[in-house]
């Protein structure tokens, strides 16, 4: 980071509404010698995704009602950091109680991180992929939870996406370093296809 950037915090408060929301207050300093003493943002968290691939070619994705824009997404499966837990076993344990699919460390290929809001958060959302993912164990969702699970080629992914019924930047992103990672995934589903 350029040092001549960067903004000196000089005091942060905790204004947090609630757990579920955490908010902090900053007084900074700019790199100008300007002083802003109302910068808020979110510590929210990170987040593990993880873009599955079935041994038959197709991506496992879920849909879900989402209350902050209070409609249904498309994303893929995935949640916050759990306490206590690494991001890969978030990674782990998110995909399977998503979607009943289990796996171990070994089968996560990382896929990199996305700032989804740098300006007013620090949450960063990790990607991974997983091949021959298969269903193995079962669903546990939250009690907010009700997951759709659906079954996707990487061809008709992409078309979800310009069409716009894929929309969150992270799930979007992350399946384009997909497409840019691993190409062969997207060339064998245009062959299974006809294509």
């Amino acid at each position: 980071m350029n040092a001549n950037m960067s903004w000196q915090v000089l005091e942060e408060k905790d204004v947090s509404p609630s757990r579920w929301f955490p908010i902090l207050q900053h007084k900074v300093k700019l790199p100008d010698g300007t002083v802003i003493d109302d910068y808020f943002f979110s510590p929210i968290g990170n987040v593990a995704m993880v873009l599955p691939l079935t041994a038959d070619g197709n991506f496992i994705l879920v849909k879900q009602y989402k209350h902050g824009l209070q409609d249904v997404f498309v994303e893929l499966p995935g949640g916050m950091q759990q306490k206590g837990k690494s991001i890969e076993a978030s990674a782990i344990a998110e995909l399977e109680e998503e979607t009943g699919i289990k796996v171990t460390l070994d089968k996560l290929i990382p896929l990199g991180q996305i700032a989804n809001n740098p300006t007013k958060t620090n949450q960063i959302t990790f990607g991974f992929l997983v091949k021959d993912a298969e269903f193995n164990s079962i669903q546990r969702l939250d009690a907010t939870e009700q997951i759709e699970v659906i079954n996707v080629s990487p061809l008709e992914t992409l078309e979800l996406i310009r069409t716009g019924n894929i929309r969150t930047s992270d799930t979007v992103a992350l399946i384009f370093k997909a497409y840019l990672d691993h190409p062969e995934i997207f060339v064998q589903s245009s062959r299974r296809s006809g294509r």
